[in-house]
């Protein structure tokens, strides 16, 4: 795995559908230089909920209008950090790196994330009142669409072809940001992957979970007629419990999260001085677009 390189749509998964569209700002600015799509989130954002809920007539120009303003509050508060982290991500790819340094540099990035959600909790709360029944619905069986997707993508594969399938998605990541690896640099690669804990049946199941909160959550607030004030309560508390759990879900995240990051510092520290520049190009090129988009308000 790059260094230091977040898989930002895992993290805005878990989110939820109704909170993590309003991620994407956050996700796209820490993960992508093309200044183009960021000046297109609100659009792109729009019909990713859509195909969640299928949005109204009434709802559309709210939403449309609530994600255009989410982006702007984030190219001049949030941008500004991301762009800080990028630079010391650069400083940090010349040297060998700790586990504990990429660590910090993960949870800056997640801190991030969890800034953009919170901003978005009275839209998202707003929207979550204005659903009825047959969104509520629609929202169900495009759960159950990704359910079935992620299904036959990595649950139905034997564990050798999951690791094969996980081995490629990394070296093909790892490989883009650093150049191509050598035979040594790659068998490290497959043998992280053998010796990792990643589990997709329990990453399954807790995405169940997530959904059953969240329909669960969507459903109570349209019986109860939630009042505005209570609605962002509620959608707040559950942001924070997802992002910041506790007992053994906590303890399991950390377990997780301390494996990457032992296996990026592992990788980065046996690269090259021409792949570490490399890397420092492209977090070069990620820095001066997000200064250039933070720039033009």
């Amino acid at each position: 795995m790059p260094l230091f390189r977040i898989r930002c749509a895992r993290l805005a998964r878990i989110i939820g559908a109704l909170v993590a569209a309003v991620l994407v700002a956050g996700c796209l600015a820490a993960c992508s230089a093309i200044k183009l799509a960021y000046n297109n989130l609100p659009e792109v954002s729009y019909w990713w909920l859509d195909s969640y809920v299928d949005f109204d007539s009434t709802q559309t120009p709210r939403v449309r209008d609530g994600l255009t303003q989410l982006l702007e509050w984030h190219r001049q508060n949030e941008l500004p950090k991301v762009v800080d982290l990028l630079r010391q991500t650069r400083t940090l790819a010349g040297d060998d790196v700790t586990p504990a340094q990429a660590c910090e540099l993960v949870e800056s990035i997640q801190a991030r994330l969890l800034a953009v959600a919170e901003r978005a909790v009275p839209a998202s709360s707003e929207l979550a009142l204005s659903l009825d029944d047959a969104q509520l619905g629609h929202l169900e069986r495009k759960y159950a669409r990704i359910n079935a997707d992620y299904r036959k993508e990595w649950i139905a594969l034997t564990p050798k072809d999951q690791q094969e399938k996980r081995y490629e998605q990394f070296l093909d990541r790892s490989e883009d940001f650093y150049g191509r690896l050598d035979p040594s640099q790659r068998d490290l690669l497959r043998r992280q992957i053998a010796q990792s804990s990643f589990d997709p049946r329990e990453i399954d199941a807790n995405r169940k979970t997530r959904q059953q909160e969240i329909i669960a959550l969507l459903r109570r607030l349209q019986a109860e007629k939630a009042a505005p004030a209570e609605a962002q309560a509620a959608v707040r508390a559950y942001v924070l419990r997802v992002a910041e759990p506790t007992g053994p879900v906590r303890l399991r995240r950390e377990a997780l999260q301390e494996e990457s990051c032992r296996n990026i510092a592992e990788l980065h520290n046996q690269t090259t001085a021409a792949q570490r520049s490399k890397a420092r190009q492209r977090l070069q090129g990620y820095e001066d677009d997000l200064r250039e988009l933070a720039s033009s308000l």
